[in-house]
């Protein structure tokens, strides 16, 4: 029976907040810099030139706006990836999967305390590698750590 672990809610809401964030900010700078004609008067010198606060305006709401649209489709691209768990492999996303048989120790030392593990392995090429795999990423982590600690006790 495979254990799944999805992308934490924690993650999801933050990429969620910071999109909500740069949207405000574009319409803010976008109301002001091109909108509000006092704020833009008020910003203007006799010869017609803007001065600092309104050209960050200007400039700054469509750079908002386009962070706003990268995080958009990051929170696209990563919304269904999941830490999988399951008779022989442990897959993780974007990556290899690693055969149980590979697992040379399962440091869980730090995961009651602060929700992270590092799992240390041989990779395809038989070099050490180590991975830290955290509760603020994946939610159900203790399912896998419980299953991992079993399939590596067998």
């Amino acid at each position: 029976m495979a254990i799944e672990a999805p992308i934490s809610r924690f993650k999801k809401n933050n990429i969620k907040i910071y999109m909500v964030a740069c949207l405000l900010g574009a319409a803010w700078f976008g109301y002001d810099g091109y909108v509000s004609k006092d704020f833009q008067k008020e910003h203007t010198d006799a010869d017609g030139k803007m001065d600092s606060t309104l050209y960050a305006n200007k400039k700054g709401a469509p750079i908002a706006l386009a962070g706003a649209i990268v995080l958009a489709f990051y929170f696209l691209a990563i919304k269904d990836r999941k830490v999988v768990a399951d008779e022989s492999e442990l897959k993780l996303p974007a990556e290899d999967a690693i055969p149980y048989a590979k697992i040379e120790s399962l440091d869980k030392t730090h995961f009651a305390q602060k929700g992270y593990f590092i799992i240390n392995y041989k990779d395809w090429k038989d070099r050490p590698t180590s991975k830290k795999l955290s509760d603020r990423n994946w939610d159900n982590l203790a399912a896998v750590v419980d299953h991992l600690t079993v399939k590596l006790q067998g």
